[in-house]
């Protein structure tokens, strides 16, 4: 048996099989590889269900293979084959009673492919869309604290660059202890409701800096911002993944960050028209750029409540009576996300979790190393990123060039994420993709390290906007977590941990550029180098080395085990998600 396993995806029951050539090309052997593992068995099935891997959303299928791929016939069955083909294996994955799907559920159910790309498609523009737009609102708030550092932020509400600091640690710190609770909040009232809630509630703060006075209340903001902003992407991960299968959630997971460096580039061009308002009504710049800004995500909040709908088969409402999807379209969507991870059906969408789940979850030491990464592999650019408008005004460059020049960064940033997310679907691998930000970032920070005290302006710029168009690789690590969780309820749990680690590494961060340090912060830069060659040397290589290890266990005994002995394991077991003998960890 081959542990094979999905590229990048964030929640996946892949199937895997092979055929036999015979007269009837019926499949001999099926190979079932994701969140509920992999098992060989002996049982021919045939039915009309489509044999092909799943390739329709491979963005690298436009530039690799293309002269030897056979056009996808549009009329021919789209339908994978999952574990509901087979007898033996289907009543272990079946669909809760109390799923909220169930009546749309139907094993037998077949589509072609000329109807799936255009669901999808469909679900790209009412889904998706929208989410991109409320994640481009957290965005836009939690990060214009940065475009009016370039104006006089901190001198008017009289801070120092420690005062900052502190600022931004203590909304990484509120950030992070929310993560948890909004998960488990979201979990139990639906993201559909939590989510607009939140993106409303965050935003009447991110407003109320209008009227900030010193540091007590630029803190008490701070803190605020990070409770309310707290486990709002995992949310919208949860949300996303009821629509779409394991091969497409990656890609547009990498969408939203890509639209996160668009939003900044907006950012930048409003803060530049902005902070012109300086002394309109005998006010400060950046006060009126908190106003607006936040006045902009309170709209979108509110509309937000109109545009999540529970799930596919819940878009009837008051204000939209005839719902987004036929009932065609239901069954199609609730069946192709289904066959792709049968674990999705274990939980109700407003089902919270119980202590015990949510314990076995945290003590799931197999995701450690990933919680150690998502700590560790974010340090050596986040400094630069934060100080990037007071770098550029210590390099000689005013406000309204500031805030011009911390567009080209961001927009070769979406250049560098799209590259590597093609390449990491070209080759199927997580650790040493991922690492790629860290390798890009090392001789950019050595070049800063080594600059004289007071460097040519624009080579100062080109130094640090090199550095930071690096290929974000956070999406490939999200997914990478969610992978290795191995169940709707773990990864809920698992997806907020790995988050609180990034949380705390942004915290860390915050402690490296100093005002005694200031402006060329030789001293941190010096420890940024150290943690990223931590990072490339040790931390990357030894997860993938514990996950091959982990595997190998594993296949001993698993393969060991007769088609019998592996029925009879998956009858009796209480193992869950990760826990099972049959799961391979992606690495």
């Amino acid at each position: 048996m081959t542990a094979s396993d999905d590229s990048g995806a964030s929640d996946s029951t892949s199937v895997d099989h092979t055929n036999k050539a015979d007269a009837n090309h019926s499949v001999s052997s099926l190979s079932i590889v994701g969140k509920t593992g992999s098992i060989a068995l002996d049982d021919k099935l045939v039915d009309d269900s489509s044999d092909e891997s799943e390739e329709l959303f491979k963005w690298t299928n436009i530039f690799f293979h293309r002269r030897q791929r056979k056009p996808t016939d549009l009329n021919a069955v789209a339908t994978k084959r999952s574990v509901f083909d087979d007898p033996h294996l289907a009543p272990h994955y079946w669909p809760k009673s109390d799923y909220e799907n169930i009546h749309r559920f139907d094993p037998k159910a077949r589509w072609t492919h000329r109807e799936e790309q255009a669901l999808v498609r469909k679900v790209d523009w009412k889904i998706m869309a929208w989410a991109a737009i409320s994640f481009s609102a957290l965005n836009l708030d939690r990060s214009n604290v940065n475009q009016a550092n370039s104006s006089t932020f901190l001198p008017d509400l009289g801070l120092t660059t420690d005062d900052f600091n502190l600022g931004n640690s203590v909304f990484r710190l509120a950030f992070l202890c929310a993560e948890l609770p909004s998960q488990l909040i979201s979990k139990r009232m639906g993201p559909d409701r939590w989510i607009p809630m939140q993106i409303c509630l965050w935003s009447l703060v991110t407003l109320s800096q209008f009227w900030l006075t010193g540091r007590t209340t630029f803190l008490l903001c701070r803190a605020l911002l990070g409770i309310l902003q707290g486990g709002f992407i995992p949310d919208l991960i949860l949300y996303l993944s009821y629509f779409y299968t394991k091969s497409e959630l990656p890609v547009r997971l990498t969408l939203f960050w890509m639209s996160m460096n668009f939003c900044a580039i907006v950012a930048s061009f409003i803060a530049f028209g902005t902070l012109r308002l300086d002394g309109y009504g005998d006010k400060a710049g950046w006060r009126w750029l908190f106003l607006i800004e936040g006045g902009l995500t309170l709209i979108i909040g509110l509309v937000t409540f109109f545009q999540m709908p529970p799930s596919p088969t819940q878009t009837k409402a008051w204000f939209r009576p005839k719902g987004w999807f036929t009932e065609r379209e239901e069954i199609i969507i609730v069946n192709r996300v289904l066959r792709d991870d049968p674990t999705k059906g274990d939980m109700h969408n407003r089902e919270g979790l119980t202590l015990k789940r949510l314990w076995t979850a945290v003590c799931d030491y197999d995701l450690w190393p990933l919680y150690i990464l998502g700590l560790m592999f974010g340090i050596p650019n986040t400094p630069p990123s934060t100080y990037l408008t007071l770098l550029l005004r210590s390099a000689g460059f005013n406000t309204f060039q500031t805030n011009l020049l911390t567009i080209p960064s961001q927009a070769f940033g979406i250049l560098t994420m799209l590259a590597i997310t093609l390449v990491s679907e070209a080759v199927n691998e997580r650790s040493i993709i991922a690492m790629m930000e860290d390798l890009w970032t090392l001789p950019f920070l050595v070049a800063l390290y080594c600059l004289p005290e007071t460097p040519n302006s624009w080579i100062y710029f080109g130094v640090v906007t090199g550095l930071l168009s690096y290929p974000y690789t956070h999406p490939i690590q999200v997914g990478w977590c969610s992978r290795n969780s191995g169940a709707v309820a773990s990864r809920t749990v698992n997806a907020s941990l790995y988050n609180m680690f990034v949380q705390a590494s942004s915290i860390i961060s915050a402690q490296i550029y100093v005002q005694s340090d200031a402006p060329r912060y030789k001293h941190g830069n010096f420890i940024l180098i150290v943690i990223c060659s931590i990072n490339l040397l040790v931390l990357y290589p030894g997860t993938k080395a514990y996950y091959i290890w982990r595997n190998r266990q594993r296949a001993k005994i698993w393969d060991a085990m007769t088609s019998e002995e592996r029925v009879h394991y998956l009858s009796t077991t209480k193992d869950m998600g990760n826990r099972r003998l049959d799961f391979r960890f992606a690495h």
